[in-house]
């Protein structure tokens, strides 16, 4: 699938989603980049047009060179209040009999896909409370910064509704099945420091101001300091790991193997003992060791319909 890369994401449009530089009004692309839920009015509930803006920006994102670093935050006082309880759940179309539940596609599952895909790390800057798809779409990421008095919880039973967003999957690994399994069941909210999340959230901060701020030095810190592609490679090694610890060690020799000999090695060392900023310039796409990736993609469109069968 070509991508379009756009001269500017700031002006790019968005209806649901806001889309930032920084430092902000940068003219082009810069190696942060934010995304914030723009709905503060409703708490930045999700929409399903919200899920195909975030969706666009993380696949477009994770090929642009430009870009090192994404942070994902919310507008206002709260993360993501979840879905839109007043727009409802709907599968298919009105009116139907019976709905195609084999080619129906949770929309925050295939947000939570766009940024486990994305070989950019994300940092979820959580600077007010989240619950259902605002927790789930954030499992992917690979930092998550909470605000302190805030709460944070998986709250699908106490809806009526069942896991999403890839989370049966994401949660348990995070975290463990019994801290997985106590959030689930109950369905309640908790403050980020909780030990029912486990090491879920990295760092919390009391204010929301301190929240953004931890997550731009760390955001700035990667993009300066952090080889592009050693860490998608690191992130894959362990989401992308096969089944046993000798495959996982034939694994790792391959691809360390071929890292030993890479230019981003030879940069990164050079700066350590120059002490002196590196400039890493590898591409995964072209300079990534040649089992990349080592896993089957799964291809997740459902079936198309087929035109005009009838007159065949």
């Amino acid at each position: 699938m070509s991508i379009t890369l756009p001269p500017s994401y700031e002006s790019h449009p968005t209806t649901h989603i806001k889309l930032s530089h920084h430092p902000p009004n940068t003219p082009s692309p810069t190696p942060v980049i934010i995304i914030t839920l723009n709905r503060p009015d409703k708490r930045n509930a999700f929409t399903s047009t919200m899920a195909q803006e975030l969706e666009w920006a993380f696949t477009t994102l994770d090929r642009d060179p430009r870009v090192k670093v994404i942070i994902l935050t919310g507008s206002g006082d709260t993360f993501c209040a979840g879905a839109d309880l007043e727009i409802g759940f709907s599968v298919g179309e009105k009116g139907k009999e019976k709905l195609n539940l084999r080619d129906y596609r949770d929309s925050g599952g295939r947000v939570a896909l766009s940024i486990h895909r994305c070989r950019k790390p994300t940092i979820a800057a959580m600077q007010g409370s989240a619950v259902g798809v605002g927790m789930t779409m954030t499992l992917p990421a690979a930092i998550r910064i909470a605000h302190t008095p805030s709460k944070y919880g998986f709250v699908f039973a106490r809806r009526g509704i069942t896991m999403e967003s890839c989370s049966s999957y994401l949660l348990p690994r995070l975290i463990g099945y019994s801290r997985a399994m106590y959030l689930v069941s109950t369905g309640a909210v908790y403050p980020p420091t909780s030990p029912h999340f486990g090491g879920l959230f990295a760092e919390t901060f009391p204010t929301k101001e301190g929240v953004m701020k931890r997550a731009v030095e760390l955001a700035s810190e990667m993009a300066q300091l952090v080889s592009p592609m050693a860490g998608a490679l690191n992130r894959a090694l362990m989401w992308r790991a096969p089944a046993s610890v000798e495959e996982a060690h034939l694994l790792e020799s391959r691809v360390l193997g071929h890292m030993f000999a890479s230019e981003d090695q030879k940069e990164g060392v050079g700066a350590f003992f120059e002490k002196r900023k590196p400039e890493f310039k590898c591409d995964l796409d072209v300079d990534g060791p040649g089992n990349y990736p080592w896993w089957a993609e799964v291809d997740i469109d459902p079936r198309g319909e087929v035109e005009n069968k009838s007159k065949l």
